[in-house]
């Protein structure tokens, strides 16, 4: 049974997945200035316009955490599954993730950032 509440859970999972999330865009960029697309501008401009947002709320998470003193680390990762320890309050506690569930949050996330950018774009907002 944990002891954190499901917002200490979110806020350490934002913890995981927003770094991992910057990775894909960063290796999304290189692949897209390599490739012989013809107008890659546009395509470069969206993910850096996401990636700026994406920091962004990295750097709140973590501010959020070292305000209720709470630490993330690594632990170990196989072909499946990737271990974390949540740190907080003098309590720690493991949390396995298994792979795949990460790229697919990884893939939601990434989705509502691209959709949530063309819903202003069509709205005008």
């Amino acid at each position: 049974m944990t002891r954190l509440s499901k917002e200490q859970i979110h806020l350490f999972e934002q913890a995981i997945y927003l770094p991992l999330l910057l990775i894909v865009l960063e290796r999304d960029t290189v692949i897209i200035r390599e490739s012989t697309l013809k107008l890659k501008e546009p395509y470069l401009t969206l993910i850096d316009e996401v990636m700026k947002k994406v920091q962004l709320q990295l750097k709140q998470v973590k501010m959020d955490m070292k305000e209720q003193k709470m630490k993330l680390h690594k632990l170990k990762q196989d072909e499946a599954f990737t271990m974390y320890a949540f740190l907080f309050n003098g309590y720690e506690e493991h949390h396995n993730y298994f792979n795949p569930r990460i790229r697919n949050k990884i893939n939601d996330m990434l989705l509502f950032y691209l959709v949530h950018k063309e819903e202003r774009l069509i709205s005008g907002k």
